[in-house]
Order: structure tokens, then C-alpha cells, then sequence
């Protein structure tokens, strides 16, 4: 009975957003980077700062009975950052929390603990053996092969129960039982990694999750998959606004300011059946960091036990630093006198961050810059389409049967996947149920949605059962606000790990002398 209605409701708000979708006009609107230095704090430690969380329904062929969950970390990679690439903190747990029944707690974290080895590769050099300064002294095809000077591997824990007290199996290598497995290195160049590609798949993992059944795991460096006009918005909005000056190819208007930076990602694909529990087929995810409380300078480091710098001491419990799971939260609602008491925050204790939701600014200050042009904000206090768009999940979409208003990313995993090349870049307000903000896929363009959603499109649905609000409430919810900068599917693989190939530092090939000299 609770599955032939969720269905039936779910059939008739995709419907009603599709048709809402398709009588707004295009304007421009701010927006920032989903977690890219969101908060103070997170700048001084971008290797734990999260910046991209996924969850969705693995749409590769074959792999329906799946969901995949990324977590990207470290922002704005630039692919010629050496000569010390954008490795791991070793001090620092990486950690994939899922709750499964709506009580804003986690009750599955797939935990992540990085170790980098350093083989302190020497040249003779005058008859003296000598350092070298770079992370490779050679080409790399293999992995870990004697040429890499800098290493990394990784262990992942399955805790069931709270993340600090509960029960921790270790995921291993389904080819050898191994619980360690090795990351690549950046995408140097094409000099020292000819075929990154190639050497890239080497490291997508066949792994067996204790108690869930087989799965797979991609740890590294991608493309950075974020689309966005950052420069522009910053710069008081400093876009054109099409309603005034219209553009039909708005949403193509504005350049990608990440177009040149990579990410690292942390990719899982995990059996649908581990997730969920008992008949509701809804999650919630959340991706976070923590340091230890402590740190000490070391004023005379060195390569200590097993090749490890010991540039720095830390000590004291964990504290987390880092928290993402729907898009653009601590960037477009979160005032920035709480954004770093955020991202230590649990969805447990969101109740403290409610005024930003039912009383959002982002709104307001979009009526006071385009204001002039007809813009404005939505007038229905408190915003309770924005409490069920963030916090709880939509109704006959993706509402847990018992829920804890509180923020994460919300999945409803009965939903079938929709093939790449077929996906709505707009989710469920352009027709397909499999898209955000049920979930994310990589090929949703959250920027756009989440400026819509913000300015009220949900009240223009005249549903006020559903979203407390009517159409009258938000006389801008029919635009179509955009930054400018486009993004579908087809930006992406259509298989795991799904997120493109990281930019090279170096484009050129094997820049050798020439053959005759």
C-alpha cells in the first residue's frame, strides 16, 4: 500500500515540476562553489575540505542493483602543482556516513585512513648518493613500481552503530584479501605517466564489504566534475540578466571557472541491499573530515618509521572540520559567522541552523541586486518548501517513512536509474525522478536547481499540503535563474568511477631531443 501511493505521488510531482520547468523565463543569479572553501577555517587545511558529494543509483549498464557514493576532496588542484602533489592528509580521517531509518544519525560509515610512504630515491652524483627532489625518477606505467619516490595507500572501515563506538570491519581487495590498497599519483604529465588512463584503471578495486557482499572502489585524482561561473558571481553578481537583455542560450553564457582544476575523489560502489533498512528504501548520506585536536610542530623534521615525514606531531580525540552533503548549503545558506560551526556540526543537532532555512538571506539579496529588473524574493515565513527541499526530503520522492528534519543528501533507492545521454540536468524539476535533488548524480546541474528552488519554484506548483506555500508567495519562482555556466551528463562516463580523467600537468608528450642531434 505505502509503495503504490509513494509511486503515484512520486509520478505526480515529477510531472508537476516538468510542468513548471517549462514556463519559466531564464535570469542570472549567484551562486558558489558547492564546498570550495566554504568556510574560514577550511582554508587553512584544503587537504580535509571537501568540495563534492554524490549519491546515486549506478547508472552503468549492468550495475542497477548498485549505488555509487563519491566524496571529492582538496579544491582548485591545479595539474601542475608539483613538485609535491595534492596527496592525503595521513592525520586525518575521511569518512562516508549513511543513515538508514531518519534519525540523523549515522548508522553505516565507510571510514578512510591514508599512509604515505616516502622512498627517498637517490642518484650517485660525484660519487656521493643524493636525494632526489621530485616524486618520480622515471616513467610509471605499474603501480608502485621502483620509480615512484612518494607512495600512497589507504585502508577503508565499515562501522556499523556510531562512527566512534561501533562495530569496525575492514573492506579488502576481493583478488588477494589484502585491507591495503595503493592510490595513483596525480596526473604528472604525459612524459611520466604516458597513458594515464590506462594506469588510472588499475586502481578501480574489485573489494568485499563485510556483511554487504561485493563491490568496487576508486581512490584518486579526477577532473574536478563542479561546474560554475565563480569569477563573475563573487563580483557582486556581475552577470548579465537576460530578462532584461534576453539570451536564449543563457544557460550556455558564462565560462566554467573550474575548467582547470582537478579534484580527488574517494568513489564507492556499494550493493543497494547494504544501505537500506526494513521496506523504506530511502538514505541519507554525508560526507566528512576530522583532525586530531592537537598538533605540534616538529622543528627538525625528518623520514621517520617506514619512510613517513614526521613534519608534524598531532594527539587528542578527533574532531571533525569538514561536513557536506547537499550542494551548496554552508555556501548560499549558512551565515558565515556559523559556516565553520557547520562543518563541525552533526545532522543531529541542525535545529541550531533553522533560521537560515526558514529565513533565508540569499533571496533577499538577489531582490536587492536585481530588484530593478522585476526580481523578487519569496514572501511566505517561514520557508517550509525550503524545510522540505534541505531538510527533510519531498514527500512521495524522497522522505524517509520517519524523519528527523535535518541536512544530508537524500536517495530513494527504488528508483531506477536513468541511462547517460537520457538524464535531465535538472533532476526531478525537469522530469526524471533519478536526479537531484533526489540524490546527485555527477551531470546534475545543482547550481541552477538550487537558485530556482531558492527563489521559490517549489511554491509555484500550488501544492501547500506538500510545500506550505502557493504560487502568489513567490512571484519570481517561474524564472529560470542560471549561472551561466552548463553542465549535463555528458560531461561524464557512462561507468565507475564515472568522474572524468584529471588534467595533465604537462600536455606535451615525450619532449626528447630531437632525432638528430
Amino acid at each position: 500500500m505505502k509503495s503504490t501511493y509513494r509511486g503515484r505521488r512520486l509520478a505526480s510531482l515529477s510531472g508537476s515540476l516538468l510542468a513548471a520547468a517549462g514556463l519559466t523565463l531564464m535570469a542570472a543569479g549567484p551562486v558558489q562553489a558547492s564546498s570550495h572553501r566554504e568556510a574560514p577555517f577550511i582554508t587553512e587545511h584544503p587537504k580535509v575540505d571537501g568540495t563534492d558529494f554524490y549519491a546515486f543509483r549506478s547508472y552503468e549498464p549492468g550495475r542497477s542493483g548498485y549505488v555509487t557514493l563519491v566524496a571529492d576532496y582538496q579544491p582548485l588542484e591545479a595539474s601542475y602543482g608539483g613538485p609535491n602533489y595534492f596527496t592525503m592528509d595521513p592525520d586525518a580521517l575521511y569518512e562516508i556516513h549513511v543513515d538508514n531509518n531518519g534519525d540523523a544519525i549515522e548508522d553505516l560509515t565507510f571510514q578512510f585512513r591514508f599512509r604515505t610512504m616516502h622512498r627517498n630515491i637517490s642518484l650517485n652524483v660525484g660519487g656521493k648518493n643524493v636525494a632526489i627532489p621530485l616524486v618520480q625518477a622515471g616513467s610509471i606505467s605499474s603501480v608502485n613500481p621502483a620509480v615512484q619516490n612518494v607512495a600512497e595507500s589507504y585502508t577503508v572501515s565499515l562501522i556499523r552503530g556510531p562512527r566512534r563506538g561501533g562495530t569496525v570491519q575492514a573492506i579488502t581487495n576481493a583478488a588477494n584479501g589484502s585491507a591495503r590498497f595503493d592510490k595513483p599519483l596525480d596526473n604528472i604529465g604525459n612524459k611520466t605517466i604516458p597513458n594515464y588512463p590506462a594506469y588510472a584503471a588499475k586502481f578501480v578495486y574489485d573489494i568485499n564489504i563485510p556483511g554487504c557482499g561485493a563491490g568496487r572502489m576508486f581512490v584518486g585524482q579526477r577532473k574536478d566534475p563542479f561546474v560554475v561561473n565563480l569569477g563573475e558571481t563573487f563580483d557582486l553578481i556581475n552577470i548579465k540578466y537576460p530578462a532584461v537583455e534576453f539570451n536564449a542560450n543563457a544557460e550556455h553564457s558564462a565560462p566554467d571557472s573550474l575548467s582547470d582544476a582537478n579534484t580527488t575523489s574517494l568513489v564507492l560502489e556499494v550493493p543497494t541491499s547494504c544501505l537500506t533498512r526494513g521496506s523504506d528504501p530511502v538514505i541519507g548520506a554525508w560526507t566528512t573530515a576530522s583532525l586530531r585536536q592537537g598538533s605540534l610542530l616538529n622543528p627538525n623534521p625528518h623520514d621517520g618509521d617506514e619512510g613517513r615525514n614526521d613534519a608534524i606531531k598531532v594527539g587528542g580525540p578527533w574532531t571533525q572540520v569538514s561536513r557536506l552533503g547537499m550542494p551548496l548549503v554552508n555556501e548560499l545558506i549558512i551565515g558565515l559567522k556559523d559556516k565553520d560551526r557547520f562543518n563541525t556540526s552533526s545532522p543531529s543537532g541542525d535545529a541550531q541552523f533553522a533560521d537560515y532555512v526558514t529565513n533565508p538571506t540569499l533571496p533577499a539579496l538577489v531582490e536587492a541586486l536585481f530588484g530593478s529588473a522585476g526580481v523578487v524574493a519569496p514572501t511566505n515565513f517561514p520557508r517550509t518548501d525550503l524545510v522540505t527541499a534541505f531538510l527533510t526530503g519531498i514527500p512521495g520522492l524522497n522522505q524517509p517513512a520517519h524523519v528527523t528534519a535535518s541536512e544530508m543528501l537524500r536517495l530513494n533507492t527504488s528508483i531506477a536509474p536513468v541511462p547517460k545521454g537520457t538524464q535531465s540536468r535538472l533532476g526531478v524539476i525537469g522530469g526524471d525522478a533519478a536526479g537531484f535533488p533526489n540524490g546527485r548524480r555527477p551531470g546534475d546541474d545543482v547550481v541552477d536547481v538550487a537558485l530556482r528552488v531558492a527563489m521559490g519554484l517549489l511554491c509555484t506548483l500550488n501544492s501547500p499540503a506538500t510545500f506550505g506555500c502557493k504560487p502568489a508567495d513567490a512571484p519570481s519562482g517561474g524564472i529560470h535563474f542560471t549561472d551561466g555556466a552548463y553542465l549535463d551528463d555528458s560531461f561524464f562516463d557512462d561507468a565507475f568511477p564515472y568522474l572524468k580523467t584529471p588534467l595533465p600537468g604537462s600536455p606535451n608528450g615525450q619532449n626528447g631531443l630531437p632525432a638528430d642531434m
